[in-house]
């Protein structure tokens, strides 16, 4: 269906991002990533999460630190680079701008 596949492709447009400004808030565990994505209602599975944290690894924008626990194997912290607080940045100017056209563009629809 029509509607269904442009929201997918709305929601894959802003995961990214989302992941990036969760991050940004401090060193976290990937089920923590998780987590914050179901409490924002952007539902994500492990299998679409971690090939977006290894692509966003080997670009640069994160790095990840091992971390022992005290309940199983070590644990995977990421944590972002100083080039993904640069792209973060960038990218909450590009929200911004787009925010504040869909707003303008259904504000005139819904007067």
């Amino acid at each position: 269906m029509i509607v269904e596949n442009t929201q997918t492709q709305m929601r894959k447009g802003i995961l990214e991002y989302c992941i990036l400004s969760i991050i940004a808030q401090g060193e976290i565990y990937a089920s923590d990533i998780i987590a914050e994505l179901k409490k924002a209602r952007l539902l994500v599975v492990e299998g679409t999460l971690y090939p977006l944290l290894t692509r966003l690894k080997n670009n640069g924008l994160l790095s990840y630190n091992w971390v022992e626990s005290t309940s199983g194997p070590p644990r995977k912290y990421y944590v972002l680079s100083e080039e993904g607080r640069k792209v973060l940045e960038q990218l909450d100017t590009t929200w911004q701008e787009l925010s504040f056209a869909v707003q303008t563009a259904i504000g005139e629809r819904k007067k």
